[in-house]
């Protein structure tokens, strides 16, 4: 019953953050590691195994609360959130969670109320991290690609909202979406124009 949990999205522009909590049950899933290495059919094919066999919850932090309240600060809402909405869902809580980075939430956030570590790196080295990573970066870029639909002309489904050259060539022209941070520097300073 020892919980990984990791996010995806504290860089971009655009869009929320979001955190997943995972415990892993029964037979083994070959091939976790970190999601930022794996190629994104083998992501996908990972993330269908680990939601049908393991124990899985999700924690989002909107674009709103990201710029109220910073994004480390919103980061540690979404696995808090995480955490919280696996053990609803699941009837279940950890003996221990452990958290991808070098901060639990725990202290930064008075509903956190489980055993925490921050492993550092915990993405490549505890399969329940690599497994929460994977099921966040899904998560959130599916997020993603619904927003190309919602806010077209961004490129959302290809960049997720991260600053390249045609996303800030996108928010020069047409100016920051719904979706946009704006405590972010580079949509604020946009703003300004």
């Amino acid at each position: 019953m020892i919980a990984g949990v990791d996010e995806a999205g504290r860089g971009p522009l655009a869009g929320p953050v979001v955190a997943a909590a995972v415990i892993l049950c029964g037979k083994e899933i070959r091939g976790l590691g970190d999601s930022k290495v794996l190629c994104a059919s083998k992501r996908a094919s990972l993330a269908a195994r680990i939601r049908e066999r393991c124990h899985v919850g999700i924690g989002i932090a909107s674009v709103e609360e990201i710029d109220a309240i910073n994004i480390f600060q919103a980061t540690m809402l979404a696995m808090t959130r995480a955490v919280a909405a696996m053990c609803t869902e699941h009837g279940c809580e950890p003996l221990e969670v452990l958290v991808d980075g070098n901060r639990c939430p725990g202290n930064y956030r008075d509903e956190w109320r489980w055993p925490a570590r921050a492993i550092v790196g915990g993405d490549a080295s505890e399969r329940c991290i690599s497994a929460a990573s994977i099921i966040a970066k899904e998560h959130r870029d599916a997020l993603m690609r619904a927003a190309e639909e919602e806010h077209p002309g961004y490129g959302f489904a290809a960049h997720k909202g991260y600053g390249t050259p045609a996303h800030l060539a996108a928010l020069r022209t047409q100016g920051p979406s719904p979706i946009h941070r704006r405590s972010f520097a580079p949509v604020a300073q946009i703003s300004l124009f």
